[in-house]
């Protein structure tokens, strides 16, 4: 399992400035939050790449800006405004091709939001899909405010999708759910294509990796039960460290409980 870096750890810095400052740190492996539209292409494109290129970085997966769009444009009723999500995924797709990132992250639906479970199916599928035809894992993320942040949901979509639906697993996602990441990892087994971590303790449900109590051997002991064969990324909110070293130092501190 390589260990990683989510620039959303970074953000609000452009997200080529996080990807340079990941590199630096030194840290290869990466998930790149991209931020905007005009990352996909052009300069700012450039610069995402020859960091890349530069640094020999491993781009583990992609997440887009544009999840909590999701619900409005991917999962609605309105057939415009699936087709112009699903052309602007479809770049995404194209963009992770030209730098070797093979996991894209999906949030979904809202937990209030009105698409019936047969409509997700099919819509999640047709992505899934897309991205397989562009050589992307198209993985859903357990989301606390949204559909996917209940365990039921997640299994229904492993029951209906079988084993061409893949999932992302963020621990800091189900503290706020309040589902057990164990029970999450029991259920889903080798589905489970990806990881977002952070650590926690009774009053922080966001810290830096090796400051809080959650329990990462017996983590990583229940992944390695179920065949696990993915990465993982370090995922905090930039009011939860306070120099970027501290990033590298989750990282490592992962490393040694591998």
């Amino acid at each position: 399992m390589k260990i990683g870096i989510s620039t959303a750890s970074l953000y609000p810095l452009h997200t080529e400035e996080a990807l340079l400052e990941t590199a630096r740190l030194p840290v290869k492996n990466v998930e790149i939050f991209l931020n905007s539209v005009s990352e996909l292409e052009g300069e700012v494109f450039s610069c995402i790449r020859e960091t890349v290129n530069k640094y020999e970085m491993n781009v583990i997966s992609v997440h887009p800006f544009s999840s909590p769009m999701e619900s409005l444009f991917l999962f609605s009723s309105y057939d415009r405004r699936v087709t112009e999500i699903m052309d602007l995924y479809k770049r995404y797709f194209q963009m992770m091709s030209r730098i070797n990132a093979k996991i894209f992250v999906v949030h979904g639906v809202v937990a209030t939001g009105k698409c019936p479970d047969e409509r997700y199916v099919e819509r999640l599928y047709a992505l899934i899909k897309a991205g397989r035809d562009l050589g992307v894992t198209v993985a859903q993320e357990n989301v606390g405010y949204c559909k996917s942040g209940r365990l039921e949901f997640l299994q229904m979509l492993s029951r209906e999708l079988g084993d061409f639906v893949s999932f992302v697993l963020d621990v800091k996602q189900a503290r706020r759910a309040n589902v057990k990441p164990l029970k999450i990892i029991e259920e889903l087994g080798s589905k489970i294509v990806h990881l977002h971590l952070s650590d926690s303790n009774y009053n922080e449900e966001c810290m830096p990796i090796g400051k809080g109590n959650f329990d990462f051997k017996s983590f990583f002991a229940q992944l390695k039960q179920v065949g696990y064969t993915g990465d993982a990324v370090v995922e905090l909110y930039r009011n939860n460290y306070s120099e970027y070293g501290e990033l590298k130092h989750c990282v490592d501190f992962l490393e040694k409980l591998l």
